[in-house]
């Protein structure tokens, strides 16, 4: 089909170019610094590993520039504006979303939108970074070779799949790498407690089998279990079939076809990106097939749409209460407490 990996992020579907996502920021590169307000920076030099090699920082960094998708949410929450976030979906203008937007303005941050299909030196090197921050990104080793000469990268670590880095993980790395350990600890300890206290509150789930799935014009897709959006919903109780990893091989989701809609019959069917669906969610309920399942002639599907859908597809220490305001409360109605 000819996708790009941006497409690939959003489930594969032939469709993209759907409805845009609002969002807010945007606008021209600002000299960056931590916010005032914000917990002092200690620490330096600070050095990580990752799947390229090791990174040192030698002081706490000024010029922050995210080329990962997402990676931009986790150091606002930090208090750090960024100079430069890269553009992922929705408005080409922003880069921002709305979960992220106090934050954005806590540190006074106006990032430059980088729409880039790939990493791209010059763009980047126009900002003047001293660290880039590249975790939920298609970095490759020659565009490392090529972006590490411009300034200190921080990229995925080697034990995780493209795109398979935890959002507890891309927190923590990225608060060691701007001097705020602690400070990011005490996020992931507080958004964690949110998952525990759902899940608590909600025995029934746990063991229960989830597909997180997509549809598009010529296919289905599923997540497979290392990928951020099942992981949200294992860490509330439910369990990804073997079978999708299986199928998935070394990518994170697996196309399958209409005719092999069965693989989705689980005990949840949760339905994402459908504001990429051509007709949205009532195509997906008016197919044959889907209908088949006893998902959903149960009434076991859950629909992602609108912010609900946002928030969700971003899976960032930022967008995650949210995701978890929005998604909790359709899964206790599909899978209520007997």
């Amino acid at each position: 089909m000819g996708l790009t990996r941006r497409q690939m992020l959003l489930g594969t579907l032939a469709a993209a170019g759907g409805a845009a996502l609002a969002g807010c920021g945007g606008g021209g590169g600002q000299a960056g610094g931590p916010a005032p307000e914000g917990p002092a920076a200690e620490g330096f030099p600070v050095t990580l590993d990752h799947r390229f090699g090791r990174t040192t920082i030698p002081a706490p960094p000024q010029r922050v520039v995210s080329i990962g998708y997402s990676d931009h949410d986790a150091v606002l929450a930090l208090g750090v504006p960024v100079v430069g976030a890269r553009y992922w979906y929705g408005d080409e203008q922003q880069v921002v979303q709305p979960w992220a937007t106090a934050a954005a303005q806590r540190t006074g941050a106006q990032p430059t939108v980088l729409n880039m299909s790939s990493p791209e030196p010059e763009k980047i090197a126009a900002l003047r970074p001293d660290l880039i921050i590249a975790i939920y990104s298609d970095l490759d080793q020659q565009s490392y070779d090529q972006i590490s000469a411009i300034a200190p990268i921080v990229a995925a670590p080697a034990e995780y799949d493209d795109y398979g880095v935890p959002w507890q993980d891309t927190t923590r790395i990225i608060g060691r790498a701007l001097g705020r350990s602690g400070q990011a600890d005490t996020l992931v300890a507080d958004l964690e407690a949110r998952f525990t206290a759902a899940r608590d509150a909600n025995p029934q789930w746990a063991g229960k089998q989830v597909a997180v799935a997509t549809y598009g014009a010529d296919s289905l897709s599923v997540f497979a279990s290392q990928d951020p959006r099942s992981r949200f919903f294992t860490s509330l109780g439910f369990t990804v079939p073997p079978r999708y990893d299986e199928l998935a091989g070394e990518t994170f989701y697996a196309d399958i076809s209409f005719e092999q809609a069965a693989e989705l019959d689980t005990d949840l069917l949760v339905w994402d990106q459908l504001s990429f669906t051509p007709g949205g969610r009532a195509t997906v309920e008016n197919n044959p097939l889907v209908g088949r399942l006893a998902a959903s002639r149960e009434g076991r599907s859950v629909f992602l749409e609108g912010a609900s859908e946002n928030a969700f597809g971003w899976q960032t220490v930022l967008s995650l209460p949210a995701a978890l305001d929005g998604v909790v409360p359709m899964v206790e109605k599909a899978l209520p407490r007997t």
